[in-house]
């Protein structure tokens, strides 16, 4: 689980938008982005190249 001031910190580097923690995976909240990008190690990998549309 990701803390939640990190949680609060984090946007998705693709469209800027809030993201969520959701069944393991940080996940961007506007629809049309719709990044989920995996934790690895308790660290989230906030990269484009390591994100699946969801």
């Amino acid at each position: 689980m990701i803390d939640p001031l990190l949680l609060s910190i984090l946007a998705c580097p693709a469209c800027q938008s809030d993201v969520i923690e959701k069944d393991g995976r940080i996940v961007c909240t506007n629809a049309p982005c719709a990044l989920t990008y995996p934790i690895r190690d308790g660290i989230p990998v906030m990269l484009v190249d390591e994100a699946v549309k969801s």
